[in-house]
């Protein structure tokens, strides 16, 4: 279990730099195997940046989804926010700390994602339900936007998209940066709405509902039959519609892909892939995310790593 980090300690020995990397890299194999998959084929550089990003990630939303969460007040993450801001001023307070400083430099990050990751985490502390659509899609950015924001840094990007490219691909334009940083975004909106639908069982158990509410009711569904784990016509129908949504951010984000750097294509088309799976097996199990957890078996995430590549090209 992943250890929160306490008040800065300014006299702690911390790990030398190879010992972070390689305790995000253990971190992330743990617990994001299919992230993890997709960052194997990474440069060694870009593979590392990503870790370290990944684990200062789980740390924050685990301050309000982790086992020390009823603990968790504003001024937890207060301090959480004082220890970002040491780390962007180069100064490491925890171990994982020194590989994200590291990744700070060496990619120039900003720091403002990470604020507002930080945003949606007080969001929760807060709010169990969202009314609108458009109330959830702001919780969406700040929670799984923001690694889009994060990690596209990192990806690099083409000046230009005017590159060979394989017969059967789209047409590409010259690229427009502010369009693929929106698109980065969208993938990661798109893997948060996927996340929500996995996980309505494990957040109902916890009282909590991220789906909007007046889609619900749009459905005639009540949140006494989703406590219940009801699975009828009105669920199924309601749940097609959520799966539309979310594979539309999918299909917005891949425009976004062909206008990164050659060596972070074939990876971030490999993520795509396999996360967008997960929609496929939810409606495999007709919808049942109550008692059944939607997963890609390895051997599928394997023999998707092919359609992945042809599509980088």
């Amino acid at each position: 279990m992943l250890q929160l980090p306490e008040t800065p300690r300014p006299t702690k020995k911390l790990a030398s730099l190879e010992d972070s990397y390689e305790q995000c890299r253990q971190v992330t194999a743990d617990y994001a195997k299919t992230f993890y998959l997709g960052t194997q084929l990474m440069s060694p550089e870009k593979r590392q940046g990503v870790w370290a990003i990944y684990v200062w990630c789980r740390l924050t939303d685990e301050l309000v989804d982790g086992p020390q969460a009823a603990f968790t007040t504003s001024e937890t993450l207060d301090k959480w926010e004082e220890q970002l801001e040491s780390v962007f001023a180069g100064h490491p307070v925890d171990d994982p700390d020194v590989a994200l400083v590291d990744t700070v430099e060496r990619f120039g990050l900003d720091i403002q994602p990470f604020r507002d990751m930080i945003a949606g985490q007080r969001m929760d502390l807060v709010r169990d339900r969202y009314e609108t659509f458009e109330d959830l899609h702001l919780y969406c950015y700040r929670v799984a936007g923001t690694v889009g924001l994060m990690s596209a840094q990192i990806m690099g990007v083409e000046r230009f998209c005017d590159r060979l490219q394989a017969p059967w691909s789209p047409p590409r334009v010259l690229n427009n940066p502010v369009n693929t940083i929106n698109k980065a975004v969208d993938l990661g909106i798109a893997n948060q709405l996927t996340n929500i639908l996995r996980d309505v069982g494990e957040d109902a158990r916890r009282g909590r509902i991220y789906l909007p509410l007046e889609d619900l009711a749009a459905f005639d569904y009540t949140e006494a039959d989703l406590f219940n784990g009801v699975i009828d016509d009105r669920w199924r129908a309601f749940m097609k519609f959520q799966i539309r949504r979310a594979r539309k951010y999918f299909a917005q984000a891949e425009s976004g892909i062909g206008t990164l750097q050659k060596d972070a294509r074939w990876p971030v088309w490999s993520a795509l892939v396999l996360y967008r799976q997960i929609l496929d097996v939810i409606e495999q199990n007709q919808y049942d995310v109550f008692t059944r957890r939607a997963y890609v078996p390895s051997r599928r995430k394997l023999m998707s790593l092919p359609l992945a590549w042809l599509k980088s090209l």
